[in-house]
């Protein structure tokens, strides 16, 4: 074996050794994926991956590890490529306050670049950012100056490709014709249960040559057969690879190699002796990592040093001969959004009734102009959540000049693809459905709000009041079940200067996803010379109506439509001699933020006569409701009918506020 082939099999025996040993130690975990994938792993990083140590070059290359429960394979190359991950941390593997959790996790080990482990998710976060790679190249690359121009790598798994998650987006990326998209699948035909054949017998060369892929395989183990494919991906500028790596879970295990039991339990300590014997490792020695591997990561990272350098130097030159492009990348490039996108709002103030979804609609077209790297989409939907960007164009395949995208019926995608492009960083993206189809993100949804990404969700149809659409497409359950989700602020407006206001709250943080939920049937335009204004919406939650004199008798909380029935109950009690305060609440993430000063200012604990009003089932509401407190919700599916009796016949009418609210008294 010359030099150079024994360094790289060195370097593949190390990960594989690193691997067993940190999931040894942790007494839990799955060694079977990164010892059958760390050839083709190994060649990847060390003869084609561009990437920063720092993590901070943009044009690096971007690599997922999709199948994120074989992590202790991305945590060794971290480790040994010189990233902030130090040996201690492998040997922390899966223990609290880690940073080597079970499954990789984005903003907690560094060099993670997506959160993964849910299969499929992070095979479609891959596509996202080769989305947004795309996108960024058409819009500051020049004839002369390629300032974008990396890949994204994932590994994926049979558990990936079993998922209906990325059948949608491998769909969606190979029409589009996503070039600089490379995946490696490890075919190694087993999962926990056994071999896939219990439930799998896709042919998924076809199956990918179908949504357009460029397809090769090879054996995962002879080096320069991967190496060769990998260079004919590269090369495969029109269509997205797919790799296909014929390999053995558990590679070099004497016992446990090509069995259900490599995959999620510890080979056992004396198994991992004998594997380290079996691939000409000390047997005795945790944790060995030679000094020539560490020598030879040095020398990969003396030579990415060059090309980062180069580009550094490359883009010099282009802000130099390009200023307004360079002023316009620095603007993508920051979190910062303008100063004057206040300004650019529209003024709702004299419009007539209008639905929340409209007047976002309207509002989009505003921001678009203001904010240059707000881009997304919908799931087939933009006529009815209204959010195509009219005076831009849309992507296609291969032209991704475009801030319009077209993800098809595929929300299961679109919540991921977003997700990615968010990692990727450059770009804000939005996605957009009924409200009852967040139900089909809800996985991507929830990891959005773990990696706290920047992004925007736009769902209208709000609630039973789709009417004549039926239960089916009727929200109940939803915008409580989105409330549950941590770090994700969700915002029901009451109108369409609320609505303004909840697309700046949105763009202006930067610490987690937005949800806006947004209404189907037109709503009033409260009169604000008369209520305090719409920008409170800010703090979650306002006094909207205040009780005339005194402490008052009842306090009545509502969101979205229901604050304008709750407002005429109010007004009734009040000329009653009732002392009612409305409580406008359009986010309770918003008001949980405020000072305790404020939120007891707004809903007084002394107060206990309280009334909740929401479209919805009446679960999360009990907080504020109080134990004496009533909630006016609808905690059964709806029904078809026009919205005005659903409304009547489940009780969201001024009317049945007024005669709840009396019980109270």
């Amino acid at each position: 074996m010359d030099k150079e082939k024994k360094e790289l099999q060195n370097i593949i025996n190390t990960v594989k050794a690193l691997s067993m040993d940190g999931v040894q130690k942790a007494n839990s975990g799955h060694p079977g994926f990164p010892m059958g994938m760390a050839d083709v792993a190994t060649i990847l990083w060390t003869k084609f991956l561009q990437f920063d140590a720092n993590a901070k070059w943009p044009d690096r290359d971007r690599f997922v590890l999709s199948a994120g429960h074989g992590s202790m394979l991305l945590y060794s190359l971290l480790h040994l490529a010189g990233f902030n991950l130090s040996l201690e941390d492998l040997k922390n593997f899966r223990q609290w306050g880690s940073h080597t959790p079970g499954h990789p996790e984005y903003g907690l080990t560094h060099g993670v670049e997506t959160t993964t482990g849910p299969l499929g998710q992070g095979f479609t976060n891959a596509v996202g950012m080769a989305l947004a790679e795309a996108m960024l190249a058409e819009t500051f690359n020049t004839e002369k100056y390629k300032i974008v121009d990396h890949y994204t790598y994932a590994l994926v798994s049979d558990g990936d490709l079993m998922e209906g998650l990325s059948g949608e987006a491998a769909s969606f990326a190979g029409h589009l014709g996503l070039g600089k998209m490379i995946f490696f699948y490890d075919d190694n035909h087993i999962t926990i249960e056994g071999n896939t054949s219990l439930a799998y017998s896709d042919d998924v060369e076809r199956r990918f040559q179908s949504y357009h892929w460029h397809v090769l395989k090879v054996d995962g183990y002879k080096h320069a057969e991967i190496s060769r494919a990998i260079k004919e991906a590269q090369r495969e500028k029109g269509r997205p690879s797919l790799i296909i790596c014929k390999t053995h879970i558990g590679k070099g295990s004497p016992n446990k190699e090509d069995s259900a039991k490599a995959h999620g339990e510890p080979l056992g300590e004396e198994e991992v002796k004998l594997t380290k014997k079996n691939i000409g490792w000390p047997e005795d020695v945790l944790f060995y990592v030679p000094p020539e591997v560490r020598e030879a990561f040095c020398k990969r990272n003396e030579e990415l040093k060059s090309v980062i350098s180069e580009w550094e130097e490359r883009f010099k030159k282009y802000r130099k001969e390009n200023p307004e492009l360079a002023a316009l990348w620095d603007e993508f490039m920051s979190k910062d959004i303008p100063k004057d996108l206040g300004h650019a709002l529209p003024d709702f103030r004299d419009a007539k009734p209008m639905a929340t979804r409209n007047a976002s609609g309207e509002v989009l077209q505003k921001i678009a102009e203001v904010v240059k790297n707000l881009v997304g989409g919908s799931a087939d939907l933009a006529p009815s959540t209204k959010t195509m960007l009219k005076n831009y164009p849309s992507i296609s395949p291969n032209n991704f000049k475009g801030r319009n995208i077209h993800f098809g019926v595929r929300e299961h995608a679109m919540g991921a693809i977003i997700n990615g492009m968010a990692l990727h960083g450059g770009l804000i993206p939005y996605g957009s459905t009924f409200l009852v189809f967040a139900d089909y993100m809800r996985p991507a949804i929830r990891l959005a709000a773990m990696s706290k990404l920047r992004l925007v969700y736009v769902f209208t149809h709000d609630s039973i009041f789709v009417g004549e659409d039926g239960p089916t497409h009727e929200p109940v359950e939803q915008i409580a079940s989105l409330r549950t989700i941590p770090y994700l602020v969700v915002i029901r407006p009451a109108d369409a200067q609320e609505t303004a206001c909840s697309w700046k709250v949105a763009l202006e943080r930067k610490d987690g996803p937005v949800a806006l939920i947004l209404t189907r049937q037109g709503l009033p335009i409260l009169d604000r010379n008369i209520f305090p204004p719409a920008k409170l919406l800010e703090k979650g939650a306002y006094i909207l109506k205040k009780e005339e004199g005194g402490i008052p008798d009842l306090i009545i909380i509502a969101t979205g439509s229901e604050v304008h029935p709750a407002l005429e109950a109010t007004l009734a009690l009040a000329h009653e001699g009732i002392k009612t305060r409305l409580v406008n609440m359009p986010s309770q993430e918003l008001f949980e933020e405020q000072d305790t000063a404020y939120k007891e200012e707004v809903l007084p604990p002394e107060i206990t006569k309280r009334l909740v009003v929401e479209a919805g089932i009446s679960f999360g509401w009990e907080k504020y409701a109080g134990p004496e407190g009533i909630i006016v919700g609808i905690n059964r599916f709806g029904a078809s009918a026009p919205y005005k009796i659903l409304a009547e016949k489940f009780g969201f009418t001024a009317e049945n506020i007024l005669k709840q609210a009396k019980k109270l008294l």
